[in-house]
């Protein structure tokens, strides 16, 4: 048997059962029951420690209070 025909027929078959198996475990452990805190925490990772400053009290004012230039 030549070996391209064995790689052609072992990829036809048993690789591609091992990587339906593969993508379905992968799709469960991140759909998992509980993992929905982990996921959030890591999203909220950039909001953690903003060093921005606080707006200043003239700054909160809405646009249409403020007095229009010509």
């Amino acid at each position: 048997m030549d070996i391209y025909t064995f790689l052609r027929e072992f990829a036809d078959s048993w690789m591609l059962l091992f990587l339906v198996v593969v993508f379905v475990s992968v799709v469960f452990w991140a759909f998992r029951p509980g993992s929905t805190k982990i996921y959030n925490d890591v999203a909220n990772i950039p909001f953690r420690h903003v060093d921005a400053p606080a707006p200043q009290p003239a700054e909160d004012k809405p646009a249409a209070s403020k007095e229009a230039r010509i």
